[in-house]
């Protein structure tokens, strides 16, 4: 697997790579990561890499030629050393919001081009002409689109065999498919008892069939009150069984009943 990153800061890049459990799926080799930076593709002494828009208005875009030259030296570049051809990636507003089916499906893909804009954005035509697919983190804007890069190999990075130090944590993650796509659960460690707060009750007895049922009955709660769609969602799939939808009504008629 291969992510080759545009991006005008590579530096930013360094310490996420080598930092972290997720450090070891780049240092093994399972999941490469290559840097390119537009600018060593822009003419003129000052390299430049953007402009004013056409039309007027406040900020500057990134200009094509250098995005297109660099590309190219990348599709080049992975020719040469045998590596599968991958889409091109834009973090975009505009693009479909990332979630955890889309980081399983990139987790067992070949990877990517990833390209960070920056500024107003880039030209259109350059998105027209290269660009195969936009991805969003959410409705919201950043400054550029190397924290976006950064969470998508993470994300990707860590579901890679190896790289976690138990290989069935992540199938606890929530919205993981183990988990009917809920919340997870709360989750405590030592001390028994901090400041006055002790752990609850259920998960000091021993009894795993109903630690388990609370852990089910906290995810279903937490879901219910922060993320209903999800709820929705696994009904509609038939993923919740009758205990949990006589808990969950339970739940709607006394919504402070203790945990």
């Amino acid at each position: 697997m291969r992510f080759d990153v545009i991006t005008l800061f590579p530096e930013l890049f360094a310490p996420f790579l080598a930092s972290g459990v997720t450090r070891r799926a780049y240092e093994s080799g399972l999941v490469e990561v290559k840097l390119w930076n537009p600018r060593e593709y822009a003419d003129g002494n000052y390299r430049r890499v953007d402009d004013r828009p056409f039309g007027g208005g406040p900020g500057m875009v990134m200009m094509a030629e250098p995005l297109a030259l660099c590309l190219q030296a990348i599709h080049a570049d992975r020719a040469a050393g045998g590596a599968p051809k991958v889409p091109t990636v834009l973090f975009s507003p505009i693009g479909k919001v990332l979630d955890h089916a889309g980081v399983e499906s990139w987790s067992a893909g070949a990877g990517a081009v990833l390209v960070c804009g920056r500024y107003e954005g880039l030209d259109q035509r350059f998105i027209q002409a290269h660009v195969d697919l936009q991805i969003s983190l959410g409705d919201f804007v950043l400054s550029g689109g190397e924290i976006a890069a950064m969470a998508l190999l993470d994300a990707v990075a860590r579901l890679q065999p190896g790289v976690l130090n138990d290989e069935g944590s992540h199938q606890f993650d929530s919205f993981n498919p183990a988990l009917d796509g809920l919340l997870d659960c709360p989750h405590y460690t030592r001390p028994e008892s901090w400041r006055g707060q002790p752990v609850p009750a259920t998960l000091m007895s021993g009894n795993h069939a109903h630690i388990e049922r609370w852990r089910r009955e906290r995810r279903l709660a937490l879901t219910q009150h922060e993320r209903p769609e999800l709820v929705q969602k696994a009904r509609e799939s038939g993923h919740l069984s009758e205990s949990d939808e006589a808990f969950l009504a339970d739940l709607v008629e006394n919504p402070d009943k203790d945990a």
